[in-house]
């Protein structure tokens, strides 16, 4: 009967350590809220304000991370009607942040890789790095800054 029990605990231990993912070290995994963007192109800064008529979330998790972004108006008003959304797989190392956007709604932005530098303090994440896709005009700097949501 002991020998039984011993067998169990042992698949028991065996089983939830094989469930366990792989953490990163880097505490970049959960919900963010855009709080500003700033787009640096061709010599000419625009800065969006994302706590006023539109919002814009990221979610990471172990493997992947997701965006959303829509206007507060419901989009009533086709002059700021705003629905915008993506993921994908993402690696990181240190706080260099890689993202490969493997789905977005605007397409063109599809299978490319960003690669960005994070910095994490307190609830506080801000992103900066160069967003290029071949074959279009965009080539920028671009600087988010969010907050953990809780």
């Amino acid at each position: 009967m002991k020998s039984i029990a011993v067998v169990i605990t042992f698949i028991t231990w065996l089983a939830s350590a094989s469930c366990t993912t792989k953490k990163t070290t880097f505490p970049i995994a959960g919900t963010w809220k855009l709080l500003s963007g700033s787009l640096i192109e061709k010599g000419h800064t625009t800065v969006t304000d994302y706590t006023g008529n539109k919002q814009f979330i990221k979610i990471i998790n172990d493997t992947h991370f997701a965006f959303m972004s829509h206007d507060l108006n419901k989009g009533k008003d086709t002059a700021t009607a705003l629905f915008s959304a993506g993921g994908g797989k993402y690696s990181i190392k240190d706080s260099i942040y890689t993202e490969h956007l493997e789905y977005c709604s605007d397409r063109q932005w599809e299978n490319n890789d960003f690669q960005f530098t994070v910095t994490i303090k307190n609830d506080t994440l801000i992103q900066q790095g160069v967003e290029k896709v071949e074959g279009t005009d965009i080539n920028r700097l671009n600087i988010e800054k969010y907050i953990r949501m809780k």
